[in-house]
């Protein structure tokens, strides 16, 4: 949680009135290494959800996470709906390992209930773009899918793109506040 991406993107989206709850899987407690068994990974999504709403009832509620936290938080989702969770965010979704090209991670997310925003590069190498394309059509309204040009799975730019770091993470944090603001009007209209 204290990674420099996730202290940058959460510097993001509070300039973008967006409050953050970080936390940590056990194993990152641990020092890292080997991830927890997928159990441990999902009760400690929902075990954040809940610490998320205690801290803040009156805010909406997105969940989410990077690579491996972002599927996680779906995994838990598609288990049974997490309490409160408006929709979920992934910034950079693990859609296969490098070189692995395979959509078998993408099963899950048939039974995520809330919509999903897909944050990915076009040099991401763990989620090929003409795989996940399809993947987020399939899961039809409750998707959408936003592409950085020329971003990696940690969402660096070359230099020669002519952006920086700055200029992925504004927009990173305006596609976020834009589709959390979309998601509020469809809850309020529904």
């Amino acid at each position: 949680m204290r990674h420099s991406f996730m202290e940058a993107i959460s510097e993001e989206l509070a300039s973008q009135s967006i409050a953050t709850f970080r936390y940590q899987f056990p194993y990152m407690e641990q020092g890292g290494g080997r991830p927890d068994p997928p159990a441990v990974l999902a009760a400690t999504v929902r075990a954040a959800v809940q610490a998320a709403t205690e801290a803040a009832p009156e805010l909406p509620l997105l969940a989410g996470g990077k690579s491996l936290g972002g599927r996680m938080t779906s995994t838990a989702a598609s288990q049974s709906p997490l309490p409160g969770v408006h929709g979920i965010v992934f910034f950079g979704f693990p859609l296969h390992p490098t070189s692995q090209p395979s959509t078998d991670r993408a099963r899950h997310l048939q039974s995520v209930t809330v919509p999903m925003l897909f944050l990915q590069g076009t040099r991401d190498k763990l989620a090929e773009l003409e795989l996940l394309r399809p993947v987020c059509s399939d899961l039809g309204k409750r998707a959408h899918l936003h592409i950085i040009e020329g971003a990696d799975h940690s969402f660096a730019v070359l230099k020669r793109s002519g952006r920086n770091d700055r200029d992925v993470l504004r927009e990173l944090g305006s596609t976020v506040a834009e589709w959390a603001t979309l998601l509020g009007k469809e809850t309020t209209s529904a």
